[in-house]
């Protein structure tokens, strides 16, 4: 306890100095509790903005598919190069290193599989789970025109709920049908209508017409799923040309996982996404980081 005896007066009252109060950075976050924004925070880089998000929770519903038989192996040695990682708790708990020190999105919906319906989920894990893992946000998937949407949509809700009394972030996904058509009309709607329920950022896929109209009708961040793996400079096009029309980032895992080289496509990657490189430059950039990797395997 201080000395009641040597109190001193305040004299750097600043009083030429208007008090700041800055606005947070984050498009349509700055009405949240502190608690929200400091875990918004973690996910999007304050100086630019935007995450590169390392997504590996496809074994929910697909099982091991190619580049996540290991996690360990496969996924641990990317971790460095990410801003967030998306997984499961199962996943998180068995090979995600607690001293990675990178913030979690965790997934919270689930129930189903590729051998079934792909929209029929429940929410998968209790808040408290969520809070005891330390995430940084929970995510759930929505299926908007699928056949079960209503329940999907009660999913979403229930997380933002819970979420809000904890202050934990959530983020809507937006899941496609196999009867769904990807064109801008559909993610403007599914986005939307995540937003107004109390996302506080979404995911959604990156289409070629009409793009910058999904960002634009979206009053939260939007972050684009890498999908399918493509080559690696059509890759760095998407992601290029999504944040170009105002996306907030990428959410990636086949697309890096699956690569020849994964650790240089995240790298890369993330100089797109944090830096503006354009497609060619991060394209040499990755052909270099590969040849390096593959000269001290070498070595």
């Amino acid at each position: 306890m201080a000395d009641l005896d040597d109190i001193k007066d305040g004299k750097d009252w600043g009083l030429d100095t208007p008090a700041r109060n800055d606005a947070f950075f984050l498009k349509g976050s700055e009405g949240l509790d502190w608690g929200m924004k400091s875990r918004l925070a973690r996910i999007f880089n304050p100086k630019s903005g935007r995450t590169v998000m390392l997504a590996f929770d496809h074994g929910y519903f697909q099982g091991p598919t190619t580049g996540l038989e290991r996690i360990d192996l496969n996924i641990v040695p990317l971790m460095p190069y990410a801003d967030v990682l998306m997984c499961t708790r199962g996943v998180l708990r068995a090979n995600v290193p607690a001293d990675c020190a990178k913030p979690v999105v965790l997934r919270c919906s689930g129930g189903n599989s590729i051998l079934s319906e792909l929209s029929n989920e429940l929410v998968a894990v209790d808040i408290e789970d969520a809070i005891r893992l330390d995430a940084a946000a929970m995510a759930a998937q929505i299926y908007i025109g699928a056949e079960y949407e209503h329940q999907s949509i009660g999913n979403l809700i229930k997380l933002i709920d819970s979420g809000n009394r904890y202050g934990i972030p959530t983020l809507a996904v937006t899941g496609v049908g196999k009867d769904m058509v990807r064109d801008a009309r559909y993610f403007g709607l599914a986005s939307r209508i995540a937003a107004e329920l109390g996302a506080h950022y979404v995911k959604t896929y990156f289409v070629e017409e009409g793009f910058e109209r999904v960002t634009a009708g979206c009053p939260v961040p939007i972050v684009i799923a890498g999908g399918k793996k493509l080559p690696e400079l059509d890759a760095f096009t998407m992601a290029y040309k999504a944040i170009d029309q105002g996306a907030s980032g990428v959410d990636m895992g086949r697309n890096i996982f699956q690569a020849e080289s994964p650790i240089a496509m995240i790298q890369a990657v993330g100089a797109v996404v944090h830096n503006n490189e354009k497609p060619a430059k991060a394209m040499d950039m990755y052909e270099t980081l590969k040849s390096e990797a593959l000269g001290a395997a070498a070595s």
